[in-house]
C-alpha cells in the first residue's frame, strides 16, 4: 500500500503480473483490503476473462484494448468474462475511472497495458513452490494444463518483457 500511496494519484491503475502460483491473487486481495474504505478498488482477475486454456495472449490483449485503453481515454472500460464450463464468452463488466483499479493475472503487464498503469508489479516465487501452490489451489483442474500454460507464459515473457516494465519486483 505504501507504493500506491507514493503515487499521489487518486484512482490509480495497478497491474500485478507474474507466473502461475506466485501469489498474484493473494497480493491483489491484500492490497484491496488495505485500501482506504472511501476508495474501495475495483478488482479484475485475468482468470475470469482468459478465453480458455490457450487464451493467455488473447486475455492479455483484451485487458489492454478493451479495458485499460478505453478506461484511460474515456473514463470507462470493460471486460468480458469467460464461461469455463460452456467454453464461450459470457457477460460484459464495466469499469469506471471513479475508483482505483487492480488488474491481476498472468499477462496483465504487457507492453500495451503498461503505458496505462500507474503502478506495475511483478511477483515471482521459486518454480517448485509456484507449481505446488497452483496445482493445490485448483484441486486438479489445472494439472493437465500446467505445461501448456507455462509454455504460453514463457512466450509472453519472451515477447513482452514484463519484468523490465515493472516498477516494483517482489519475490515471495
Amino acid at each position: 500500500m505504501e507504493a500506491v500511496g507514493a503515487l499521489g494519484v487518486r484512482n490509480p491503475i495497478v497491474l500485478i503480473d507474474g507466473p502461475s502460483g506466485a501469489g498474484k491473487s493473494t497480493l491483489a486481495d491484500a492490497l484491496a483490503s488495505a485500501w482506504p474504505a472511501d476508495a474501495s478498488p475495483q478488482l479484475v482477475r485475468l482468470d475470469d476473462l482468459y478465453p480458455g486454456w490457450g487464451g493467455l495472449a488473447a486475455g492479455s490483449h483484451l485487458v489492454a484494448t478493451e479495458l485499460l485503453g478505453p478506461l484511460r481515454a474515456t473514463g470507462a472500460g470493460r471486460w468480458r468474462s469467460w464461461n469455463w464450463a460452456a467454453e464461450h464468452p459470457a457477460d460484459w463488466h464495466e469499469v469506471g475511472a471513479d475508483r482505483p483499479l487492480i488488474v491481476e493475472g498472468c499477462g496483465a503487464l504487457s507492453q500495451a497495458s503498461a503505458r496505462h498503469a500507474d503502478l506495475r508489479i511483478w511477483l515471482t516465487a521459486d518454480d517448485a513452490v509456484r507449481k505446488r501452490r497452483a496445482l493445490a489451489r485448483d484441486r486438479g483442474a489445472f494439472d493437465a494444463h500446467w505445461d501448456m500454460w507455462d509454455a504460453q507464459f514463457a512466450e509472453f515473457v519472451r515477447t513482452q518483457h514484463p519484468l523490465a516494465l515493472a516498477d516494483l519486483v517482489l519475490r515471495v
